[in-house]
C-alpha cells in the first residue's frame, strides 16, 4: 500500500463523485412529472423507464459496490468457491422471465407499489402482507450497509480513512459526506436519482474490467502465471483451519455447498425488495422480457470480475481484510489516474444501489406498515413524505451498522438476509400462478423457515465468530453440507403444502382475492388497463 494520501487517484474520484451528484439533483427535473407527491413518482420513477433505462437500473441495482469487491475478494480468500455467484446469476434469469412480467402487469394494473401490496391484494392477508415487508426491510439493512462498506474500502486504500489511532469522527468523515450526499438526492429525486446516475455506474464498471482484463494480465505475465502462482497460494496451509487455503476447483467435499449456495441466491435474488422496485419502474410488459434476454451480459461482467482475485493474489496483494484486496491491487497495478476510476466506479456503484435499497425499503414501510396499520387514510402526498423520511432514517441505521460493528459482521448479516428473503418465494411467487395456497399455511411456512434459517445460522461459527459465521450447515436428512437458506425453503414449501390441505378440509376462511386471471397477462396498452389504486381496506383479513 502506497504511504499518504493517493493525489491523482482522489482527485479523478472526486471529479466522479462531484459528477453524479450534480446528476442526482437534476434528476428531479428529469422526466418531470405532473404530480410529484405519489409513491408512483418519487418510488418508481413515474412507471415510466423503457428498455434501456431499466436494464442500466437494474444492473445498477444488481451489480454493486459490494458485488465488485466482495465476489473477487472471495476468489482472493478461498478460490474457486467463490465463484458460486456467476452459475447463480446464469440461472436467475430464466427463472424470472416466468413471473416478473406477471408481477409487472398486476402490479400496474391495481397500482402495487411493494411485493407486500401484491401479496395482501391476492391473499386477502394483512398478516401475510405484514411479514413479507418486515422481511423484506431486515434483509435489505445490511445489504445497504454494504455498500457503504465497500465506499470505505476505497477510501482506506486512497488514504483518506484514517490509521486506526485517528478520532473516529475525522476517520470516517468521508464515509459521513458521502452519505450525507446520497441521502439529499434521494429525498430531493427519488428513483430518478439513481436511475440517471447508473448510466455513469455501469459505464465506469464496463470500463475498469475491460482495461484490467488486458493490462494486469500483460504486467502479470499472462494467465499461465496467474493461475500457477494462485494454485501455489492456495495450497498452502491456513493456520487458523488447518486445511489448505483454497483450490482452483471446488472439491468434492464442497459440491453440495456450491450447487445449494448458487441456486438458493438464484431463488432469493429477485425477492429482494430493490429488485421488485426496478422492475415496476418499466413502462410496459416487454420491457421487463427484453430486460431478462440481456441482463445476461451482466453475467459475463461478472466473470470477468472474479478473475481479478486471483490476479490480486499473482501481484502480491497482502491485505488483512479481504475486502481491500481488488481496490489495492488498482492502487498497485494501475496508473494513479486510472486507479482512481476504478475507484470512482466502486464508489458510485454503491452510490446507486444503496439510493434503490432505502427507496424499496421505504416504499414497504409506507405502504405495508403506515398505510395498513397506523393511517388507512394516509393521501398519496402523505405518503409519499412518510417514505422520504424513512428513505433517510433506513440510511442512518445502515450507517450506524456500518461505524459501530465489524465489517464480518456486515457481510454475515447480509448472508442472513439472504436467507430471510428467500421464505417470501412461496407466497410472491406462488401467488403469481396459483390461488391454492392458503393464507395462514403460508404464514407458518414462513415463519418455520424463518425461525429455522435464523437458529441455523447463529449455530454457525467461524475462525473469527462464534455466531453468524456463515451461511453453510449440514442438511438434515442427507448428511451433506449445504445452503441454509435453500433448506429453510424446502421446509417452508413442505409446511405451507401440508397446513394447505388441512386448513382447506377445515374449511378456513381464505380470505378476498381482489385480482382477476386477465390482470396477469395485462399490458400498459391494454383496453381498459389502468393503474387502480386499492383502497384502504383492501385485503383485510377476514
Amino acid at each position: 500500500m502506497k504511504d499518504g494520501v493517493n493525489g491523482v487517484a482522489l482527485a479523478v474520484f472526486i471529479f466522479f463523485f462531484l459528477a453524479v451528484t450534480v446528476m442526482g439533483f437534476l434528476a428531479a427535473r428529469w422526466r418531470k412529472a405532473e404530480n410529484e407527491h405519489s409513491l408512483d413518482e418519487w418510488g418508481l420513477g413515474g412507471r415510466s423507464f423503457g428498455t434501456w433505462i431499466t436494464w442500466f437500473l437494474l444492473g445498477g441495482d444488481l451489480y454493486t459496490a459490494y458485488t465488485f469487491v466482495a465476489v473477487p475478494a472471495a476468489i482472493y480468500a478461498a478460490g474457486a468457491a467463490g465463484f458460486f455467484a456467476v452459475p447463480y446469476t446464469i440461472l436467475v434469469y430464466p427463472l424470472i422471465f416466468t413471473f416478473l412480467p406477471r408481477l409487472w402487469s398486476v402490479s400496474h394494473k391495481h397500482g402495487y407499489v411493494t411485493t407486500s401490496d401484491f401479496v395482501r391484494g391476492r391473499f386477502g392477508s394483512k398478516g401475510l402482507s405484514l411479514a413479507v415487508a418486515v422481511t423484506g426491510i431486515l434483509a435489505t439493512m445490511p445489504y445497504i450497509a454494504l455498500q457503504l462498506v465497500g465506499i470505505q474500502a476505497v477510501l482506506d486504500v486512497m488514504g483518506i480513512g484514517g490509521g486506526e489511532n485517528t478520532n473516529w469522527f475525522i476517520k470516517d468523515l468521508p464515509l459521513l459526506i458521502a452519505f450525507g450526499v446520497l441521502a439529499a438526492y434521494t429525498y430531493s429525486s427519488g428513483l430518478r436519482a439513481p436511475a440517471l446516475i447508473a448510466f455513469v455506474k455501469d459505464t465506469l464498471i464496463y470500463i475498469v474490467i475491460a482495461v484490467a482484463i488486458i493490462y494486469i494480465p500483460i504486467k502479470l505475465g499472462g494467465f499461465d502465471d496467474i493461475f500457477a502462482k494462485a494454485s501455489d497460494a492456495f495450497s498452502q496451509t491456513n493456520p487458523a483451519t488447518g486445511a489448505p487455503r483454497g483450490a482452483l476447483v471446488p472439491a468434492e467435499a464442497g459440491q453440495w455447498t456450491y450447487a445449494t449456495l448458487a441456486l438458493g441466491s438464484a431463488l432469493a435474488l429477485f425477492m429482494y425488495p430493490h429488485s421488485i422496485t426496478a422492475t415496476l419502474s418499466s413502462k410496459n410488459r416487454e420491457v421487463i422480457r427484453r430486460n431478462t434476454t440481456i441482463l445476461p451480459l451482466y453475467s459475463l461482467m461478472l466473470g470477468l470480475l472474479a478473475l481479478l482475485g486471483f490476479m490480486a493474489i499473482a501481484a502480491g496483494i497482502k491485505v488483512q481484510n479481504g475486502q481491500l484486496a481488488i481496490p489495492q491491487l488498482f492502487e498497485t497495478m494501475f496508473p494513479d489516474w486510472f486507479a482512481g476510476v476504478a475507484f470512482a466506479a466502486i464508489g458510485i456503484g454503491a452510490l446507486v444501489p444503496a439510493a434503490i435499497m432505502s427507496i424499496a425499503a421505504a416504499n414497504l414501510f409506507t405502504r405495508n406498515i403506515y398505510k395498513d396499520f397506523i393511517k388507512p387514510d394516509a393521501t398519496p402526498a402523505q405518503e409519499t413524505k412518510v417514505s422520504k423520511l424513512v428513505s433517510l432514517l433506513v440510511k442512518v441505521g445502515a450507517l450506524a451498522f456500518v461505524l459501530t460493528m465489524d465489517k464480518t459482521v456486515a457481510i454475515n448479516f447480509q448472508l442472513l438476509g439472504g436467507i430471510w428473503i428467500l421464505q417470501t418465494f412461496p407466497a410472491l411467487v406462488g401467488g403469481l400462478f396459483t390461488r391454492w395456497f392458503h393464507r395462514w399455511a403460508l404464514l407458518a411456512g414462513w415463519a418455520v423457515g424463518m425461525i429455522y434459517g435464523t437458529v441455523a445460522a447463529y449455530g454457525v461459527a467461524s475462525p473469527t465468530q462464534k455466531h453468524f459465521g456463515g451461511s453453510s450447515k449440514e442438511i438434515p436428512g442427507i448428511g451433506e453440507i449445504g445452503y441454509i437458506g435453500l433448506t429453510a425453503f424446502v421446509l417452508n414449501v413442505v409446511v405451507t403444502v401440508v397446513l394447505t390441505f388441512v386448513l382447506k378440509a377445515l374449511k378456513a376462511p381464505d380470505g378476498i382475492d381482489e385480482t382477476k386471471p386477465e390482470d396477469y397477462t395485462a399490458d400498459a396498452g391494454d383496453p381498459g388497463v389502468q393503474v387502480e389504486l386499492p383502497p384502504a381496506t383492501a385485503g383485510t383479513s377476514h
